[in-house]
């Protein structure tokens, strides 16, 4: 009974790190790259919107704003 606590706690634990690790990634820079290598908002890495748009050129992928970013755009 102790053991399935402890396996319980530690995944809810895991868990929590996990939705506040992605959660911090997705609001760090204004502009995401998205296509079928970036799916969803997994590559928020952009600071300006031209840098996005070179690293997304002649790869079937396009930017967009980055919805959960809380700083100022363009």
């Amino acid at each position: 009974m102790r053991g399935t606590i402890m396996i319980s706690l530690v995944i809810a634990g895991l868990a929590i790190i996990a939705a506040g690790t992605v959660e911090a990634a997705s609001i760090r820079y204004p502009y995401c790259l998205q296509g079928r290598s970036s799916p969803g908002w997994s590559n928020c890495n952009f600071r300006s919107w031209s840098d996005c748009m070179v690293m997304a050129r002649g790869r079937h992928l396009t930017c967009v704003d980055n919805p959960f970013y809380r700083g100022r755009h363009r």
